[in-house]
């Protein structure tokens, strides 16, 4: 090639090029997830070091994977407030919710998502920590990366369960949390299109939809923290101590205030593009509906539960009752809705597949239960 003259990409060039171009542009997040593997190798097979390292992963990738479910909508919709307003407010609360948890339950973080009623547990703290263990976090931050919306729960605390019982329990409570939220979702949203359209037609908003909003994103987020706050507290013992606590807490809280600073980072996106999400009218309703979902899950069993699964119910639900709703001709709207949540459902079960992948290959107590399940058949 001549010196001067443009180069020109070939069709069989474009792979190559595109492969480059997104290595070049995500190095530094190459590079992290690298050192990642590296040290999970090292200290797989470790106590205390396998445990804080796999910590410290887990709660930076459960908190940048969720934000789009317990407060993505909060940060879609608050785009033009300063971010470290909306980090002290949701940070705050955090600090409250886990604190009573700590000295209620004695010890215990996760508001007893991760014991059982008799004080049996399917997910035992290991007293070392295998490799596929340490890495799920970096797998889900890989996932995140790429604006996959998957279950933190299914990805994480399958590398934990004992037996194929506390990846089957948590299955069943997500699916069903999944159905009752496109459906709930669904009639709120269809019933109440003309409606909520002759009200919401005005950009303008009256100031006490602020306050409205910002309570119903709190409470939202407390239940979250009740509920998913086991994806993080399963690498630490079952009961902290204070300094224990100190580190947990105040790691996920500086967590907290980076992902306000990225405002939701590239996640963020699968809250953006749907329909008036930035309207602080429609993101209160949003989280209305799923944090009443939530906290009735929350109080009907103790079993965690992919919150993930849920949200995307609520936005499912909305979606098409909006593109069935609209009185404009044509079958664009509904296409388009038909293909993100197909492709929001799709990768929620990519991340459910590589969960049980995980599962496998961190217990062999579950890889020999699956093996005769399977040899039961023929």
């Amino acid at each position: 090639m001549k010196y001067g003259k443009k180069f020109k990409r070939t069709r069989r060039d474009r792979p190559y090029l595109n492969l480059l171009d997104f290595m070049v542009k995500e190095k530094t997040f190459l590079a992290i997830i690298m050192t990642g593997l590296v040290l999970a190798g090292i200290l797989s097979g470790q106590g205390q070091a396998g445990m804080w390292l796999g910590f410290f992963f887990a709660a930076y990738a459960t908190v940048a994977n969720d934000s789009i479910q317990s407060l993505g909508t909060f940060i879609e919709s608050n785009r033009k407030k300063k971010w470290w307003v909306l980090w002290l407010f949701i940070g705050t609360i955090f600090l409250v919710v886990v604190t009573f948890s700590w000295i209620y339950f004695d010890g215990d973080v996760s508001y007893q998502r991760l014991m059982n009623s008799d004080g049996s547990t399917n997910y035992p703290h290991p007293e070392t920590f295998d490799f596929f263990q340490i890495i799920a976090p970096l797998v889900l931050l890989i996932l995140t990366r790429m604006r996959m919306p998957v279950s933190t729960t299914f990805l994480i605390l399958s590398v934990f369960s004992a037996d194929t019982s506390g990846i089957t329990s948590v299955v069943w409570k997500s699916w069903s949390g999944y159905i009752m939220a496109f459906i709930l979702s669904f009639l709120v949203w269809y019933f109440s299109y003309n409606l909520i359209k002759k009200f919401f037609k005005s950009r303008k908003t009256h100031v006490a939809w602020t306050a409205v909003q910002w309570t119903v994103s709190g409470s939202l987020w407390a239940v979250w923290v009740m509920q998913d706050g086991a994806n993080i507290a399963v690498y630490l013992p079952r009961s902290l101590d204070l300094t224990q606590f100190l580190i947990f807490a105040l790691t996920i809280f500086a967590g907290l205030g980076v992902l306000f600073y990225l405002r939701g980072d590239k996640i963020q996106g699968v809250v953006s593009e749907k329909v008036r999400m930035s309207d602080i009218r429609a993101a209160t309703l949003v989280d209305m509906t799923y944090v009443i979902l939530l906290i009735y899950k929350l109080f009907i069993s103790t079993v965690p539960m992919s919150t993930t699964w849920v949200f995307l119910g609520i936005i499912g639900g909305r979606e098409i009752a909006i593109s069935l709703a609209r009185t404009k001709k044509g079958k664009k709207h509904r296409k388009k809705a038909g293909r993100m949540i197909f492709r929001d459902f799709s990768s929620a079960m990519i991340g459910l597949f590589v969960s049980i992948a995980l599962a496998l290959g961190a217990n062999p107590s579950i890889r020999e239960e699956l093996f005769n399940m399977i040899t039961s058949w023929f």
